[in-house]
């Protein structure tokens, strides 16, 4: 008799669930159109959530994260901070939508450096160009026992292009890399061999919207834009 209450009582959940969703749709209904009307940006909001503060609602456009009432009066662009737990709300989701998994990561298409024993694994997605990542670069030489899995994403113009095929096309790629950002020694090789692995780095870092370098992916999923230092690479690694 118990086991036949629990299955009847999951069904009558399930079947809920579409009603549930429906009705959710309809309260975000107003708010919705309020905002597609009155800020065009917002014509294609991705989803509505309440917030643990009463009346305020969340409004995510992509990985973006605004917030507003009930009815799209009045919208608010910062950060949402629980003062009893301390807790940043707002960095928390922003954190958890922008998670890479480990497994996505297509490996083949990076420059495999190993350091030390390499038990710890991070990734990261750099352009030749960017001077954050040579400091960067210049900074992860005191990190040990990792293996770092480097992409190549050309985005700061044709010159960084260039460069980046001459480096994937060298015969040892983790040196020619090493040499340019460490020690400004300009790749010289040819950049015609296969370079459909930097087309499929460019597509990754569209579909997970990577659009700054450094952006460093962690074991755990982890996603930290910008060049920290090896104090914080590391502090990372231990969690």
């Amino acid at each position: 008799m118990t086991k036949n209450l629990i299955r009847r009582a999951a069904l009558t959940v399930l079947l809920a669930l579409p009603l549930l969703a429906t009705a959710q749709d309809k309260d975000f209904a107003t708010l919705k159109k309020n905002l597609g009307e009155r800020i065009p940006g917002l014509s294609q909001i991705d989803e509505v959530r309440k917030t643990p503060m009463a009346g305020l609602f969340e409004v995510r456009v992509g990985n973006d994260i605004l917030y507003t009432d009930a009815e799209g009066n009045f919208l608010l662009h910062g950060n949402l901070l629980d003062t009893r737990s301390r807790k940043n709300l707002t960095e928390e989701r922003v954190e958890k939508l922008t998670a890479i998994k480990w497994d996505e990561l297509d490996t083949k298409n990076a420059i495999t450096i190993v350091r030390g024993n390499g038990k710890r694994k991070m990734a990261v997605f750099e352009d030749p160009n960017c001077g954050y990542c040579k400091r960067f670069e210049k900074d992860m030489q005191k990190v040990n026992n990792v293996t770092v899995h480097m992409f190549l994403i050309p985005i700061l113009g044709q010159d960084s292009v260039e460069k980046s095929k001459q480096i994937w096309c060298s015969a040892d790629k983790a040196k020619a890399w090493h040499d340019w950002m460490q020690r400004d020694v300009a790749p010289k090789g040819a950049s015609t061999c296969n370079t459909d692995a930097l087309a499929a780095n460019l597509d990754f870092a569209k579909k997970y919207r990577i659009t700054g370098t450094p952006t460093i992916v962690f074991a755990d999923g982890s996603r930290v834009p910008g060049a920290i230092n090896a104090q914080q690479v590391e502090q990372q690694l231990g969690r």
